[in-house]
């Protein structure tokens, strides 16, 4: 898989781009609503996504060499996440439907409900977590 495609998987749902908090002794993994501050809430893309690591230098880049490290944090409905585990993309992934909306219309993204890491400290994301298992 060249890069391209690779970095076509993405299916912009802005999800991974979610602080999460991992419980040191069980290293379950948490997610909250308090977004990256690259993150843009309508498009759930990454507004700097080239130059990303100049602002958050943290930023993970997802290979095809290092997502089996980093697919348990990595929400169940992502692509990455469901290729390194050898199960088949969504039928809101735009590569299935052909729409890159389909992902926002299937409710799996989250476009409108985040909040930047800018206006939450983080001492309070706890008060941000979401409920269920994304």
């Amino acid at each position: 898989m060249n890069t391209a495609e690779w970095e076509a998987l993405c299916d912009g749902c802005g999800k991974c781009c979610l602080n999460k908090l991992e419980d040191e002794d069980t290293g379950e993994v948490a997610f909250t609503r308090i977004a990256c501050r690259l993150l843009d809430d309508d498009t759930c893309r990454c507004t700097h996504y080239e130059i990303r690591h100049q602002f958050v230098p943290d930023c993970v880049t997802l290979s095809p060499q290092n997502i089996g490290s980093h697919a348990y944090w990595m929400p169940r409905t992502c692509a990455y996440r469901l290729l390194a585990e050898g199960k088949p993309l969504h039928s809101w992934h735009y590569l299935i439907s052909g729409d890159r909306e389909s992902v926002h219309r299937a409710g799996v993204s989250m476009q409108g409900m985040t909040l930047s890491e800018f206006d939450v400290p983080e001492e309070d994301w706890e008060d941000h977590l979401l409920d269920g298992d994304l």
